[in-house]
């Protein structure tokens, strides 16, 4: 979805109008100084989905260097070892 540009007189002028518009309609709205983009607003929900998916991202470009340096293990040690992690932090 397209942002939505508007002045930063509406942040003040507006605010609830621009919240309800980020959280309802998970539209970003950009908002401009003397016409030049400044900053980003969006949705609480979306800024943790983005949060997210840019960790994973994250994940996915270290395992692929890691695949690269040769680091890897056999699938079965590797969901061994996982498990164990995962065990652990739920009993932890």
């Amino acid at each position: 979805m397209d942002a939505v540009i508007r002045p930063s007189s509406d942040l003040r002028n507006h605010y609830s109008e621009i919240s309800k518009q980020c959280r309802e309609d998970r539209t970003p709205v950009i908002i401009t100084v003397n016409g030049r983009g400044d900053t980003a607003v969006l949705g609480l929900q979306d800024y943790y989905q983005m949060k997210a998916e840019l960790e994973l991202l994250r994940t996915l470009a270290d395992a692929e260097e890691d695949v690269k340096q040769g680091r890897v293990a056999p699938v079965q040690k590797a969901f061994g070892d996982l498990r164990a992690e995962l065990l652990a932090r739920k009993n932890g």
